[in-house]
C-alpha cells in the first residue's frame, strides 16, 4: 500500500511540475525548438531543474542495496544502441516537434479536454500499441 501511496504522490508532483512550468503548453515547446524564430528558453531552465534532482537521485538511488518502498529497485539497465532505439527516437522527436507534447505532459494535459490533446494521446497510445504487437514478432 505504501508503494501505491508514494507512487500517486510522486506521479502527482511531476504532473504539479508540468503544470507550473507550462509544459503542457505545447506553444512552450514548440517555442523552444524555434531557435530561428522567437526562441523561448524556458524548456531549457525546466531541464537544468530536473536534472540538478536526477542525477544525486539517480546517483543514491544506485548505492541503495534496495528502495525505501519496494523489494527491488527499477532503474533500467543500459542497452544497445540498435536499429528500434534509433527510428523510435526520431519517431518521438519529429511527433514531439510537431505537437509540441511528449507522452507526460500530453497525459497531464488530457484534464484540459482539448480535441488535440486528445488526438495525440490516441495515437501515442495506437503507436506504443503497434510497438508491442512488432516486439513480439
Amino acid at each position: 500500500m505504501a508503494r501505491i501511496i508514494i507512487s500517486l504522490i510522486a506521479g502527482s508532483l511531476f504532473g504539479l511540475g508540468l503544470v507550473f512550468s507550462e509544459m503542457v503548453n505545447p506553444a512552450r515547446v514548440l517555442g523552444f525548438l524555434d531557435i530561428a524564430g522567437t526562441w523561448d528558453p524556458t524548456l531549457a531552465f525546466v531541464l537544468v531543474g530536473a536534472l540538478s534532482l536526477a542525477i544525486p537521485g539517480y546517483w543514491i538511488a544506485r548505492r541503495c542495496a534496495r528502495p525505501f518502498f519496494d523489494e527491488r529497485s527499477h532503474v533500467p539497465e543500459p542497452g544497445p544502441i540498435d536499429r528500434r532505439l534509433i527510428i523510435g527516437a526520431v519517431l518521438f522527436g519529429i511527433g514531439w516537434g510537431l505537437a509540441g507534447f511528449c507522452p507526460g505532459p500530453a497525459i497531464t494535459a488530457l484534464g484540459t479536454g482539448r480535441g488535440d490533446i486528445i488526438l495525440f494521446a490516441v495515437a501515442m497510445t495506437v503507436g506504443m500499441w503497434v510497438n508491442v504487437k512488432l516486439a513480439k514478432k
